[in-house]
C-alpha cells in the first residue's frame, strides 16, 4: 500500500517501547550498515560514524511506518538545534536508516533515506538538495536528478512543505537527542 503515491507503507507495522526498538535495530544494524556500503556511496559506509540525532528509533508515518533513525554529518551539525537549525550550509549530508517491525515480530531492514545540501542553485525546486534513496541490498532505488528522478519527486515533494525550516522534518521532541 502506498502513502501519498510515494513511499510504500509498512503493513500492519509493530507498536514498540524505546527500548524493544533500540534492541531490534541493534540486531539489524549490521545486515543495514553493510547493505548500503554495497552501494559504493560515501555517505552509506560513513553514515554509521556520525552523529545521530535520535535517542531511539522513532516509527515515521512518513517513511511508510518505518522506524528510523536521524544521522547528520559534521557539515551539518547545527541540525542538531532542530526548528532553529537555520539553513544547512552546502556539503551537509542527513542520513534516515530505516527497518520494519511486524504486530508478528518480524523485522527486516529497510531503505537508507539521504539529502544532501548542494551548492546554491544546484536544484533550486528541491531547496538545493539531492534526495537518495539506497535499498538494503545496496541497490540505488533513485537519486535526484540521476537514477529513477522521478521516484524521488516524492520526497521533494513531501519536503517542500518544510521549506521554513530549509526542507528538513524533525523527529518528535520525546525522541531527540541533546544538543
Amino acid at each position: 500500500m502506498e502513502v501519498g503515491g510515494g513511499h510504500f507503507a509498512a503493513p500492519d507495522p509493530a507498536e514498540l517501547t524505546p527500548e524493544a526498538a533500540t534492541a531490534i535495530y541493534g540486531d539489524l544494524f549490521d545486515e543495514m550498515s553493510g547493505g548500503y556500503r554495497l552501494s559504493g556511496r560515501s555517505f552509506a559506509r560513513n553514515y554509521p560514524r556520525w552523529r545521530r540525532y535520535n535517542t531511539a528509533p522513532y516509527r515515521s508515518a512518513t517513511h511508510g511506518a518505518r522506524f528510523v533513525n536521524n544521522y547528520a554529518n559534521a557539515t551539518a551539525d547545527a541540525y542538531g538545534r532542530f526548528e532553529a537549525a537555520g539553513p544547512m550550509p552546502p556539503g551537509s549530508v542527513i542520513a534516515k536508516d530505516t527497518f520494519y517491525v511486524g504486530k508478528d515480530g518480524a523485522s527486516f531492514p529497510g531503505a537508507l533515506m539521504i539529502m544532501e545540501k548542494g551548492e546554491a542553485g544546484f536544484s533550486p525546486t528541491t531547496g538545493d538538495w539531492r534526495y537518495t534513496m539506497i535499498m538494503p541490498d545496496g541497490s540505488v532505488f533513485g537519486e535526484t536528478d540521476g537514477i529513477n528522478a522521478e521516484g524521488m519527486r516524492f520526497c521533494a515533494d513531501c519536503h517542500a512543505a518544510a521549506a521554513a525550516h530549509d526542507h528538513l522534518f524533525f523527529m518528535p521532541e520525546a525522541f531527540r537527542a541533546g544538543g
